[in-house]
Protein backbone atom coordinates (compact mmCIF):
# COMPACT_ATOMS: atom_id res chain seq x y z
CA UNK A 1 0.00 0.00 0.00
CA UNK A 2 2.65 2.42 0.87
CA UNK A 3 4.84 1.65 -2.14
CA UNK A 4 1.41 2.21 -4.17
CA UNK A 5 1.31 5.52 -2.34
CA UNK A 6 4.54 6.63 -3.31
CA UNK A 7 3.88 5.96 -6.77
CA UNK A 8 0.90 7.93 -7.38
CA UNK A 9 2.62 10.92 -5.18
CA UNK A 10 5.67 10.35 -7.77
CA UNK A 11 3.31 10.80 -10.89
CA UNK A 12 1.55 13.81 -9.94
CA UNK A 13 4.59 15.15 -9.06
CA UNK A 14 5.84 14.59 -12.35
CA UNK A 15 2.59 15.87 -13.52
CA UNK A 16 3.12 19.28 -11.88
CA UNK A 17 6.77 19.53 -13.69
CA UNK A 18 5.52 18.76 -16.67
CA UNK A 19 2.66 21.68 -16.29
CA UNK A 20 4.93 24.04 -15.26
CA UNK A 21 7.53 23.21 -18.35
CA UNK A 22 3.79 23.79 -20.53
CA UNK A 23 4.04 20.41 -21.79
CA UNK A 24 0.22 20.16 -20.80
CA UNK A 25 0.07 23.41 -23.18
CA UNK A 26 1.42 21.64 -26.79
CA UNK A 27 3.94 24.82 -26.92
CA UNK A 28 6.68 24.08 -29.42
CA UNK A 29 9.65 24.85 -27.13
CA UNK A 30 8.73 23.99 -23.30
CA UNK A 31 9.14 27.34 -20.96
CA UNK A 32 8.45 29.43 -24.62
CA UNK A 33 5.80 30.86 -26.38
CA UNK A 34 6.39 31.43 -29.81
CA UNK A 35 4.33 34.34 -31.69
CA UNK A 36 4.12 35.27 -35.29
CA UNK A 37 3.82 38.76 -35.95
CA UNK A 38 5.01 40.64 -39.19
CA UNK A 39 7.27 43.87 -37.48
CA UNK A 40 6.00 45.85 -40.22
CA UNK A 41 2.75 47.37 -39.74
CA UNK A 42 2.73 50.11 -36.92
CA UNK A 43 1.38 50.52 -34.60
CA UNK A 44 0.81 46.65 -33.96
CA UNK A 45 4.07 45.86 -34.69
CA UNK A 46 7.06 47.42 -35.77
CA UNK A 47 10.71 47.77 -35.31
CA UNK A 48 12.47 49.38 -32.30
CA UNK A 49 15.14 51.47 -31.93
CA UNK A 50 17.73 48.47 -30.21
CA UNK A 51 16.05 46.45 -33.30
CA UNK A 52 14.17 44.39 -31.26
CA UNK A 53 10.18 44.56 -32.48
CA UNK A 54 7.32 46.25 -30.65
CA UNK A 55 4.00 47.79 -31.26
CA UNK A 56 0.43 46.86 -29.55
CA UNK A 57 0.41 43.35 -30.34
CA UNK A 58 3.61 42.65 -29.10
CA UNK A 59 3.56 44.78 -25.63
CA UNK A 60 0.35 42.87 -24.98
CA UNK A 61 1.49 39.24 -25.90
CA UNK A 62 4.95 39.84 -23.99
CA UNK A 63 2.50 41.18 -20.99
CA UNK A 64 0.69 37.89 -21.32
CA UNK A 65 3.77 35.50 -21.84
CA UNK A 66 4.90 37.14 -18.31
CA UNK A 67 1.69 36.26 -16.75
CA UNK A 68 1.51 32.61 -17.93
CA UNK A 69 5.37 32.28 -17.01
CA UNK A 70 6.50 31.98 -21.13
CA UNK A 71 9.25 33.44 -22.34
CA UNK A 72 8.08 35.58 -25.08
CA UNK A 73 9.52 34.74 -28.57
CA UNK A 74 8.77 36.89 -31.72
CA UNK A 75 8.80 35.06 -35.08
CA UNK A 76 8.68 37.59 -38.04
CA UNK A 77 6.59 36.24 -40.75
CA UNK A 78 4.69 37.80 -43.79
CA UNK A 79 1.30 37.67 -43.46
CA UNK A 80 0.41 35.47 -46.22
CA UNK A 81 2.10 32.96 -44.42
CA UNK A 82 0.55 33.34 -40.98
CA UNK A 83 -2.19 30.52 -41.42
CA UNK A 84 0.07 28.09 -43.03
CA UNK A 85 3.06 28.49 -40.55
CA UNK A 86 0.32 27.92 -37.40
CA UNK A 87 -0.89 25.05 -39.06
CA UNK A 88 2.57 23.15 -39.04
CA UNK A 89 3.84 24.99 -35.83
CA UNK A 90 6.44 26.74 -36.44
CA UNK A 91 4.85 29.28 -33.99
CA UNK A 92 2.43 28.61 -31.19
CA UNK A 93 -0.03 31.85 -31.69
CA UNK A 94 -0.57 34.50 -34.11
CA UNK A 95 -0.46 37.88 -33.30
CA UNK A 96 -1.01 39.42 -35.94
CA UNK A 97 -3.51 42.24 -36.25
CA UNK A 98 -6.08 39.50 -37.04
CA UNK A 99 -9.70 40.19 -37.40
CA UNK A 100 -12.10 37.82 -35.62
CA UNK A 101 -14.74 35.95 -38.85
CA UNK A 102 -16.91 33.17 -38.66
CA UNK A 103 -14.57 32.05 -42.11
CA UNK A 104 -11.42 32.01 -40.05
CA UNK A 105 -12.88 30.82 -36.76
CA UNK A 106 -13.38 27.57 -38.73
CA UNK A 107 -9.53 27.24 -38.77
CA UNK A 108 -8.12 28.59 -36.24
CA UNK A 109 -9.08 29.01 -32.58
CA UNK A 110 -9.08 32.60 -31.49
CA UNK A 111 -8.20 34.08 -28.05
CA UNK A 112 -11.19 36.59 -26.42
CA UNK A 113 -11.36 39.85 -28.54
CA UNK A 114 -7.91 41.52 -27.42
CA UNK A 115 -8.49 44.93 -29.62
CA UNK A 116 -11.65 46.45 -31.22
CA UNK A 117 -11.01 49.12 -33.64
CA UNK A 118 -13.08 49.93 -36.58
CA UNK A 119 -14.29 53.10 -38.70
CA UNK A 120 -13.98 56.75 -36.82
CA UNK A 121 -14.64 60.17 -37.68
CA UNK A 122 -10.88 62.43 -37.64
CA UNK A 123 -11.90 66.35 -37.39
CA UNK A 124 -9.63 69.47 -36.80
CA UNK A 125 -10.00 69.99 -32.94
CA UNK A 126 -12.71 73.13 -33.65
CA UNK A 127 -14.59 71.42 -35.69
CA UNK A 128 -18.24 71.74 -35.52
CA UNK A 129 -18.84 67.82 -36.58
CA UNK A 130 -19.48 65.95 -33.36
CA UNK A 131 -20.34 62.48 -34.60
CA UNK A 132 -20.69 60.96 -38.28
CA UNK A 133 -24.53 62.18 -38.05
CA UNK A 134 -22.93 65.65 -38.44
CA UNK A 135 -21.07 64.17 -41.92
CA UNK A 136 -23.83 65.13 -44.64
CA UNK A 137 -23.36 67.68 -46.75
CA UNK A 138 -19.52 67.99 -45.67
CA UNK A 139 -16.67 66.93 -47.61
CA UNK A 140 -15.01 63.78 -46.21
CA UNK A 141 -11.72 62.17 -46.98
CA UNK A 142 -11.32 58.05 -47.50
CA UNK A 143 -9.16 55.58 -49.17
CA UNK A 144 -10.16 54.59 -52.56
CA UNK A 145 -12.11 51.30 -52.67
CA UNK A 146 -12.40 51.24 -48.81
CA UNK A 147 -15.36 50.33 -46.66
CA UNK A 148 -14.74 53.94 -45.20
CA UNK A 149 -16.04 55.71 -48.70
CA UNK A 150 -18.90 53.99 -48.76
CA UNK A 151 -19.91 54.69 -45.38
CA UNK A 152 -19.39 58.08 -45.93
CA UNK A 153 -21.15 58.51 -49.12
CA UNK A 154 -24.08 56.48 -47.22
CA UNK A 155 -23.82 59.45 -44.37
CA UNK A 156 -24.51 61.94 -47.20
CA UNK A 157 -21.48 63.56 -47.73
CA UNK A 158 -18.74 64.47 -50.76
CA UNK A 159 -16.39 62.16 -50.69
CA UNK A 160 -12.75 62.33 -51.80
CA UNK A 161 -10.76 59.66 -52.57
CA UNK A 162 -6.87 58.94 -51.72
CA UNK A 163 -4.15 56.46 -51.94
CA UNK A 164 -3.03 57.49 -48.44
CA UNK A 165 -4.47 57.73 -45.31
CA UNK A 166 -1.31 60.47 -44.66
CA UNK A 167 -2.15 62.23 -47.49
CA UNK A 168 -5.72 62.36 -46.42
CA UNK A 169 -4.52 63.37 -42.79
CA UNK A 170 -2.85 66.17 -44.12
CA UNK A 171 -5.36 67.35 -46.27
CA UNK A 172 -7.46 67.77 -43.32
CA UNK A 173 -4.99 69.76 -41.31
CA UNK A 174 -4.52 71.67 -44.26
CA UNK A 175 -8.72 72.55 -44.58
CA UNK A 176 -8.97 71.38 -47.97
CA UNK A 177 -11.87 68.69 -46.39
CA UNK A 178 -13.67 68.59 -43.33
CA UNK A 179 -13.28 65.39 -42.22
CA UNK A 180 -11.66 61.80 -42.44
CA UNK A 181 -12.80 58.79 -41.90
CA UNK A 182 -10.75 56.04 -41.26
CA UNK A 183 -9.23 53.37 -38.41
CA UNK A 184 -9.63 54.18 -35.03
CA UNK A 185 -6.01 52.97 -34.24
CA UNK A 186 -4.21 53.95 -37.22
CA UNK A 187 -5.64 57.52 -36.62
CA UNK A 188 -5.06 57.46 -33.13
CA UNK A 189 -1.38 56.74 -33.74
CA UNK A 190 -0.77 58.93 -36.56
CA UNK A 191 -2.36 62.07 -34.33
CA UNK A 192 -0.43 61.16 -31.25
CA UNK A 193 3.08 60.58 -33.23
CA UNK A 194 2.78 63.17 -36.06
CA UNK A 195 1.40 65.88 -33.23
CA UNK A 196 -1.74 66.43 -35.54
CA UNK A 197 -4.31 69.06 -33.94
CA UNK A 198 -6.78 66.72 -34.82
CA UNK A 199 -9.31 64.81 -33.00
CA UNK A 200 -11.65 61.54 -33.06
CA UNK A 201 -15.21 61.85 -32.52
CA UNK A 202 -16.48 59.30 -29.68
CA UNK A 203 -18.87 57.45 -31.60
CA UNK A 204 -17.78 54.63 -34.39
CA UNK A 205 -18.80 53.86 -37.73
CA UNK A 206 -18.38 50.18 -37.96
CA UNK A 207 -16.42 47.72 -35.50
CA UNK A 208 -13.76 44.93 -35.35
CA UNK A 209 -11.67 42.86 -33.25
CA UNK A 210 -8.68 40.99 -33.68
CA UNK A 211 -7.65 38.15 -31.62
CA UNK A 212 -4.78 35.80 -30.71
CA UNK A 213 -5.03 33.07 -33.25
CA UNK A 214 -3.60 29.17 -32.36
CA UNK A 215 -4.35 25.68 -33.72
CA UNK A 216 -7.71 23.96 -32.24
CA UNK A 217 -5.88 21.27 -30.31
CA UNK A 218 -4.22 24.49 -28.36
CA UNK A 219 -7.67 25.30 -26.17
CA UNK A 220 -5.95 24.83 -22.77
CA UNK A 221 -2.94 27.34 -23.82
CA UNK A 222 -6.28 29.60 -24.91
CA UNK A 223 -7.47 29.36 -21.43
CA UNK A 224 -4.63 31.03 -20.15
CA UNK A 225 -4.03 33.58 -22.40
CA UNK A 226 -7.41 34.71 -21.79
CA UNK A 227 -7.17 34.77 -18.16
CA UNK A 228 -3.67 36.66 -18.13
CA UNK A 229 -5.71 39.42 -20.86
CA UNK A 230 -8.54 39.66 -18.69
CA UNK A 231 -6.63 39.86 -15.56
CA UNK A 232 -4.32 43.12 -17.54
CA UNK A 233 -7.20 44.96 -18.34
CA UNK A 234 -8.65 44.91 -15.06
CA UNK A 235 -6.12 45.95 -12.97
CA UNK A 236 -5.06 48.75 -15.80
CA UNK A 237 -1.65 47.23 -17.17
CA UNK A 238 -2.89 47.03 -20.71
CA UNK A 239 -4.41 50.84 -20.72
CA UNK A 240 -1.00 51.59 -19.76
CA UNK A 241 0.54 49.68 -22.47
CA UNK A 242 -1.77 50.96 -25.33
CA UNK A 243 -2.74 54.49 -24.42
CA UNK A 244 0.95 55.55 -24.81
CA UNK A 245 0.76 54.44 -28.53
CA UNK A 246 -2.32 55.29 -29.92
CA UNK A 247 -3.63 57.95 -27.21
CA UNK A 248 -6.31 55.61 -25.86
CA UNK A 249 -7.56 51.97 -24.60
CA UNK A 250 -8.63 50.43 -27.24
CA UNK A 251 -9.83 46.85 -24.88
CA UNK A 252 -13.12 45.83 -26.21
CA UNK A 253 -16.02 46.56 -23.63
CA UNK A 254 -17.38 43.55 -25.18
CA UNK A 255 -15.11 40.88 -26.51
CA UNK A 256 -15.96 38.43 -29.04
CA UNK A 257 -15.36 35.06 -26.87
CA UNK A 258 -13.54 31.96 -27.49
CA UNK A 259 -15.68 29.40 -29.46
CA UNK A 260 -16.61 26.16 -26.89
Amino acid sequence: MKIKLLAVIAALAFANVAASNGEDLKLIQPGKIMVATEGTYPPFSMRAADGGVDGLEIRVMKEIGKRISLTYEPVITKWDSLLVGLAANQFDVISAAMDITEERQKAVLFSDGWLESGGRVVTTKDSAIKSAADLKGKTVAALVASNWYKIAQEKGATVKGYKAESDALQDLVNGNVDAVITDAVAAGYAIKHANLPLTMTDDFVSHVQKGFAFNKDRRELVVKVNKALADMIADGTYAKLTTDLVGFDPHPAQPIRTLQ
